[in-house]
């Protein structure tokens, strides 16, 4: 890497994650690729044909943030052994990610739609693990464009406000 490619690179820092919350907001993230997954593994039949649009945001959200749900889970994966309530988690990332989760956040609050819907078998997801999905994807959009970090207790408090 050169030294003009890490000044694009941005430090990303997730204060005070509940760790409860990530693995609420994970349990139902998994069932939804669950759910893609077999989505895409069946041929259609008649009456049973899945929506276009469904079909092509499960494509994106498969193929080009699939990836995003493995940034450190070892090292959440720890904690949660440990029985930890709470860790910063610290990325180093491309600038560029900032716009990318910005689209992510539209395209998971447009699959949320289709599990109220019952377009999906998977539930709509609790305003819990929306608001820590939101809290966790808006922070890169924040950081990025050069804004403090916000904790999650400060976040949740004010969603819990609102």
């Amino acid at each position: 890497m050169s030294a003009t490619d890490d000044a694009d690179l941005v430090d990303i820092t997730l204060h005070d994650m509940s760790l409860e919350a990530y693995r609420h907001s994970t349990e139902h993230h998994d069932e939804l690729l669950r759910e893609f997954a077999l989505i895409q593994s069946r041929e259609a039949s008649e009456g049973h044909a899945v929506p276009a649009r469904l079909l092509a945001l499960i494509d994106t959200l498969t193929t080009e943030y699939g990836g995003m749900s493995a940034l450190s889970t070892a090292e959440i994966n720890a904690a949660l052994e440990r029985g930890d309530a709470a860790m910063d988690v610290r990325y180093t990332m491309p600038r560029s990610i900032g716009p990318a989760v910005s689209h992510l956040i539209e395209l998971l609050r447009e699959t949320d739609e289709y599990c109220r819907q019952g377009e999906l078998l998977t539930l709509a997801p609790p305003a819990d693990a929306v608001a820590f999905r939101e809290w966790f994807l808006l922070e890169f959009v924040e950081q990025v464009a050069g804004r403090a970090p916000t904790p999650w207790p400060t976040f949740i408090a004010r969603f819990q406000q609102a």
